[in-house]
């Protein structure tokens, strides 16, 4: 029994917790040590999101290559608070994470961002860019007009899901448009995302504003490894183009047959790139 939340999670473990300035709560899994330095992991929206959830697969790998990684569970989602009247902009949303790493000490982070995590990552590298290594960002969010998103399947499919009652069946629906291979959203994924949905309330996911920060790409100092499926259904992967032309130091990694969760579709590649990204090794 999850006793902080009095609702069984079978399948989201708890990690650990941190209290930054103002008094927010954020959990996060903290795992591993700094022998090469300190990834933050920031997961995307939808329901039901967490950090564990989005990244499970991928975490315990840096883990064993000399990486300290923090897996939070963003303002809003997983076991972080989550209060229906709080400022959930990309602006407020970086300067948690900022707040996140000085209660934990740490002076600066890589940051590993898909969807929204990628449009708070490019966010947080524009306004702390001191606090920052490195940037992988998977499909981030964030450099398109808000109607060409609203124009995705997938945004579309899960705005009219947002109005329906949590189940297996609807989730499933928004979910399966997130792989390629709709099979590999298993039901261990569903349970995760539904558990999780029980504590989320239905206003927190229309508060978010993500505002387009395309025209602010080329400010960005950091390394970028930027990953895209090509068969997105959410962001679209044309923005692959923008990182490559407006980030000065970026790699780009577009691959084929691969829907919006590169790191759950393909998680040995990502593994291997990210980590080979962060040691430098990848040319």
């Amino acid at each position: 029994m999850n006793q902080s939340h009095g609702i069984k999670l079978r399948a989201v473990p708890e990690g650990r917790y941190v209290e930054i300035q103002g008094g927010l709560r954020f959990h996060l899994h903290d795992v591993g040590e700094a022998r090469k330095g300190t990834v933050l992991f920031l997961h995307g929206s939808g329901p039901g999101a967490s950090g564990y959830s989005n990244f499970k697969g991928n975490y315990p790998y840096l883990n064993e290559h000399g990486y300290r990684t923090l897996v939070v569970d963003l303002f809003g989602y997983g076991y972080s608070d989550k209060p229906e009247d709080g400022v959930y902009d990309l602006g407020a949303l970086a300067g948690h994470m900022r707040g996140v790493i000085d209660a934990l000490g740490v002076e600066k982070v890589s940051l590993v961002g898909n969807s929204m995590g990628g449009a708070i990552a490019i966010r947080f590298a524009l306004d702390y860019p001191e606090r920052v290594e490195k940037l992988v960002l998977m499909a981030p969010g964030g450099i398109e007009a808000r109607e060409v998103y609203m124009q995705m399947e997938g945004i579309k499919t899960m705005i009219a899901n947002l109005g329906k009652p949590a189940s297996e069946e609807s989730m499933r629906e928004t979910f399966k448009l997130q792989l390629f291979d709709p099979s590999k959203i298993t039901d261990e994924i569903i349970e995760e995302r539904l558990q999780i949905l029980k504590l989320q309330p239905k206003g927190v996911l229309g508060r978010l504003k993500v505002d387009d920060q395309q025209d602010r790409l080329s400010e960005i100092e950091a390394p970028v490894l930027c990953l895209w499926g090509m068969n997105d259904k959410f962001c679209p992967a044309s923005g692959a183009m923008k990182i490559a032309e407006r980030c000065k130091n970026s790699r780009t990694v577009l691959v084929s047959e691969c829907g919006h969760w590169v790191m759950v579709e393909y998680p040995q590649l990502f593994n291997d790139l990210c980590v080979r990204f962060l040691d430098g090794t990848l040319g």
